[in-house]
């Protein structure tokens, strides 16, 4: 009966956590219809409804979140404890669940995971782009990767890549048509793509920066994109100026195929950062994933 009854309160904590059957079925391999009937269980074994099920989500009622409150601190030490005895294993093993967004993957974090898997082959490692910000709390993700300045105060953040830039740039038929700005205000006399917010929904205002002073200028142009691969490709076809990642376009930009533009209002900023709750004990997986970004950060 023990066994039972804490298989059913670890199983209603992940739904309560994740808001949801389908997500908690998948992150447990188990059916809806087993976890629902395991929560059900529960219920009537305490006689409390723990959970308020709606077409949409489900809630913790405020008897199941005064239950919460007791389970998540000992299902936490209990999964430290285990944590530490995996750590007598001769090599790490577990799994990990990051967030990231694709610029972020693909320059800094990828590499780092490849080196990983080769170390420590028992590490599974499961890897989200997602352009919007996300609460890796409530979503139960192991850590995220996002720019420093956008990172919460209560995370812990460690930096694992150099300092970002982003440029203006177009194709030098585009320029000798339109000329070349020279002060921000000109960009709302040109054609430049806009990029839609992933977050918010909102068009992003281009931001500069010189000597102190800060300017964001609304730009208008032939396109609204949220793919930066995009982007490049509609400043390389001439259809306007594009605002984009430095590296990104270094290429094109050292043979020819796109000029720089407003360089002197577009300093360098804070990096990527990994960034995650305050662990106790971290898994034997997130403490090898923390060693290899600071053998490889070389910062």
């Amino acid at each position: 009966m023990l066994n039972d009854e804490l298989s059913d309160l670890a199983i209603f904590a992940v739904v309560a956590d994740a808001r949801s059957f389908t997500r908690a079925a998948a992150k447990l391999g188990k059916s809806q219809s087993a976890l629902s009937q395991s929560v059900r269980r529960l219920e009537e074994r305490l006689k409390l409804r723990l959970l308020t099920r709606t077409t949409r989500s489900v809630m913790a009622t405020s008897a199941g979140e005064q239950l919460l409150s007791t389970l998540r601190p000992a299902l936490g030490e209990i999964e430290a404890q285990l944590n530490a005895l995996s750590e007598l294993r001769e090599l790490p093993s577990g799994s990990l669940r990051l967030t990231a967004g694709r610029h972020a993957v693909e320059t800094v974090l990828w590499p780092v995971l490849l080196r990983l898997n080769t170390r420590y082959p028992d590490i599974k490692v499961e890897v989200l782009i997602e352009p919007a910000l996300k609460d890796i709390v409530t979503e139960q993700y192991d850590a995220g990767v996002r720019r420093g300045e956008q990172i919460a105060r209560d995370m812990i953040a460690l930096r694992i890549g150099p300092d970002l830039r982003m440029v203006v740039v177009g194709c030098p038929a585009y320029l000798a048509d339109h000329g070349i700005p020279v002060e921000p205000q000109d960009l709302t006399h040109h054609r430049c793509c806009n990029i839609r917010l992933p977050t918010s929904g909102g068009l992003y205002a281009w931001e500069f920066e010189r000597d102190g002073r800060r300017v964001t200028v609304h730009v208008d142009g032939p396109f609204v994109l949220n793919d930066t691969h995009l982007l490049i490709s509609a400043a390389l076809h001439g259809a306007g100026l594009a605002f984009v990642m430095e590296d990104m376009v270094a290429p094109f930009i050292a043979d020819g195929r796109l000029v720089r533009v407003l360089e002197d209002w577009t300093p360098p900023f804070s990096g990527y950062h990994l960034y995650y709750p305050n662990r106790r004990h971290p898994s034997p997986a997130f403490a090898a994933l923390l060693e290899e970004l600071r053998a490889n950060s070389h910062l």
